[in-house]
């Protein structure tokens, strides 16, 4: 009687020696720690603030008002439509810069109106820009209006405290969740085409180790080998850039989670492009199809709300964007993964599609 064969075992060595090859693998190296902290680094260093600027007027404003309807032409303003405990959270976060109240002051004479800015400490950076917007607005009214009193409204300024939103606590959370999207596209597509070329899946077949054993111990590898580059890349961000985690360990343990399902779902792809792959030199371009927009439209940079309202629909549907979010989320905000329900969902849901497809179109010779 043949001796069982411990199937547990060889996982574990299919694994050790993927994790082996890909820290020999310099392009390895520079893919997926390199490129991220040359933009880290790049992001950590910059203090100009996004020219957007998101704003929110209280609850019952008049929206036929000509002060309101002037900034509402602005383009660089984009107004916030949430419940007023959302906005008060946004305003103390830095989120929104303002919340904006036009309320009469002298209907009988003039000034007529005043527009009332509360601000907070987090957005200290982009109220001067807005108040300059503000009293722009007003001019055009006052011109409008009644050219010869120019004081049909003016502008007051509240500001309330804050927590500063830096630029590296938007960035950071990008930039792995872009290391993460390469690592499983590119760094799977390449190493199964790889091994199927060269006739080592086929030789694995001589042995008693089954399939799925090859396929997650070549998977444990590469998840190995990035959850230790989302950990070196968490960690200096913290520490070079101060980079938030607001709840302490408990937030980087969460980011980790994120970091893992994030890269089983993006694995898929990488299935996917190993399979439909004919030629090595094809799958450069197939894994470009996946990866380069969602770095472009998944708020990996900037916030998909500065996209134009036609294209946020799309950016809405990458798996990429659900992931930045959560992690942005937990980071920043002090969610935990239970207030993440509706992104990892998302997330969720993209697994089962991506891998059904990879089961179909998967080659193993």
């Amino acid at each position: 009687m043949p001796n069982k064969y411990f199937q547990y075992k060889a996982m574990m060595a299919i694994a050790r020696a993927s994790l082996l090859s890909i820290f020999r693998s310099p392009s390895a190296i520079v893919f997926s720690i390199l490129f991220p902290f040359i933009f880290i680094m790049v992001f950590g260093f910059l203090s100009s603030p996004v020219p957007v600027i998101h704003i929110a007027f209280e609850k019952g404003t008049d929206t036929t008002h000509p002060v309101y309807r002037s900034l509402k032409d602005k383009s660089n303003l984009i107004f916030a439509e949430k419940n007023e405990k959302t906005i008060r959270e946004d305003l103390e976060k830095g989120r929104i810069t303002a919340i904006l109240k036009i309320e009469p002051v002298n209907p009988a004479g003039y000034p007529k109106f005043k527009v009332h800015l509360k601000s907070s400490t987090a957005s200290s950076d982009r109220i001067g820009l807005l108040q300059s917007v503000v009293l722009q607005a007003i001019g055009e009214v006052d011109r409008k209006e009644d050219p010869n009193r120019p004081v049909y409204a003016f502008m007051e300024s509240e500001q309330i405290p804050g927590r500063t939103y830096k630029t590296i606590d938007f960035v950071l959370p990008g930039q792995l969740g872009f290391s993460l999207l390469s690592a499983g596209v590119f760094g799977v597509a390449f190493i199964f085409f790889n091994l199927r070329q060269t006739l080592v899946l086929k030789r694995f077949f001589a042995t008693p180790v089954s399939k799925s054993t090859i396929i997650i111990g070549e998977g444990l590898g590469r998840v190995i080998f990035q959850l230790l580059t989302a950990v070196v890349i968490l960690l200096v961000g913290h520490y070079a850039f101060g980079f938030t985690l607001v709840n302490g360990l408990v937030t980087f343990a969460e980011l980790l989670a994120l970091s893992f399902l994030g890269l089983l779902v993006f694995m898929g792809f990488g299935f996917i492009v190993s399979g439909l792959a004919q030629t090595e030199s094809t799958i450069p371009p197939f894994s470009n199809l996946v990866t380069l927009p969602q770095f472009l439209l998944a708020g990996t940079f900037f916030p998909v709300e500065n996209f134009p309202k036609w294209l946020q629909p799309l950016c809405n549907v990458l798996p990429l964007t659900h992931l930045n979010e959560a992690m942005r989320n937990v980071a920043f905000e002090g969610d935990h993964l239970t207030d993440c329900g509706s992104q990892i969902g998302y997330l969720l849901i993209w697994g089962v599609v991506l891998y059904a497809i990879a089961i179909r179109v998967f080659r193993w010779e």
